[in-house]
């Protein structure tokens, strides 16, 4: 019984157009993509060119390199009494200790990022220094922890969809996985790496729905003579539970190492794109987004909360775990180098 466990036949609707009715609509069929393959313990990673499904999101990927973050897991931490969201304030680093976890920055295909609850252009960085505002996308990437990785094989020479895809790995079919990591990958990896790390995830859950947040340092860029150091945040809320719940409000807490305290409230959740109100149930258990923020000091935290609406209409708070800003020293990095432009 394992070892048939061990190759699973994968398969995929993929909606292609018919004749009938002029074309207005369209048929489904069943395509098969590879074959499943065992996920591998934790501790034992995923090499470059590993096929794989989203556990969670059901997208299809590849991976292009590992990441050993430190995952500060409140759920997990011994609490004396209960704090209130103020209180957060104060708890980082001394109630939480962070244990080392296996991500992975993967290449995500395009032909599946339409119908995923992700913001799938996850991963944003800052222009040219003299370009003091403006912050550029590289669509397509994420970053996957190890327990969302299902592993596949496929005899397909360009599975995956992305106009990375050709550039990043080279296809060897002696080795397994069947690509490996070009020197454009490896050179473009080494380049960029301060803006791609990922150093620490932090999460926490309230009412069976956790909150994941990981932040990026992006750089700091000169303004009317005063630095602003920037960062991205990527925010994960997924239900664990059998109850629907509608994400309302968002509250934030920002501190900066300058002093200055500032709140922002708003409605649903935002991003680099429009703002949504997002439903989280059984069939759809999960939603993932980015944004950014600027202090004018070079570190400082944030928390808050999530207001969230039951079907019968009650609301609660759920707790977004408070989360560092530090700054890094960095070179001047271009992304841009190794995108063909």
């Amino acid at each position: 019984m394992a070892s048939a466990l061990k190759k699973v036949i994968v398969n995929l609707f993929v909606a292609v157009p018919t004749n009938r009715v002029c074309n207005r609509y369209l048929s489904s069929r069943l395509a098969k993509v590879g074959i499943l393959e065992t996920p591998k313990d934790h501790g034992k990673s995923y090499e470059t060119g590993q096929l794989f499904l989203h556990k969670i999101f059901g997208y299809r990927g590849v991976i292009l390199f590992p990441w050993l973050a430190r995952v500060y897991d409140r759920d997990t931490a011994t609490k004396t009494e209960e704090k209130s969201v103020d209180e957060q304030a104060t708890s980082i680093g001394k109630e939480v200790k962070g244990k080392n976890h296996l991500h992975y920055q993967v290449l995500i295909d395009s032909r599946d990022s339409p119908h995923i609850r992700a913001q799938t252009e996850a991963v944003t960085f800052l222009g040219n220094p003299s370009d003091t505002r403006s912050l550029y996308t590289i669509p397509g990437l994420d970053y996957v922890a190890h327990e969302d990785i299902l592993p596949y094989l496929s005899v397909e020479r360009s599975p995956i969809e992305h106009e990375l895809f050709d550039q990043f790995l080279t296809y060897d079919p002696e080795s397994s996985p069947s690509f490996t990591s070009s020197e454009t990958l490896r050179a473009w990896q080494n380049k960029n790496q301060p803006w791609l790390q990922l150093s620490d995830v932090h999460r926490e859950t309230t009412q069976n729905i956790q909150v994941t947040v990981i932040p990026f340092f992006m750089g700091c860029r000169e303004s009317q003579q005063v630095n602003d150091y920037w960062w991205r945040y990527c925010v994960r809320l997924q239900n664990f539970g059998e109850e629907r719940v509608q994400i309302r409000e968002r509250h934030w807490r920002i501190f900066s190492i300058s002093g200055t305290l500032e709140t922002v409230r708003g409605v649903g959740v935002g991003g680099h794109v429009q703002v949504q109100e997002p439903i989280l149930s059984t069939e759809q258990p999960a939603f993932q987004y980015s944004s950014h923020i600027a202090l004018q000091a070079p570190s400082g935290h944030m928390w808050g909360t999530f207001k969230m609406e039951r079907r019968d209409g009650t609301v609660f708070d759920c707790k977004i775990p408070q989360f560092s800003l530090e700054s890094k020293s960095e070179e001047t990095n271009d992304p841009n180098s190794f995108l063909g432009s």
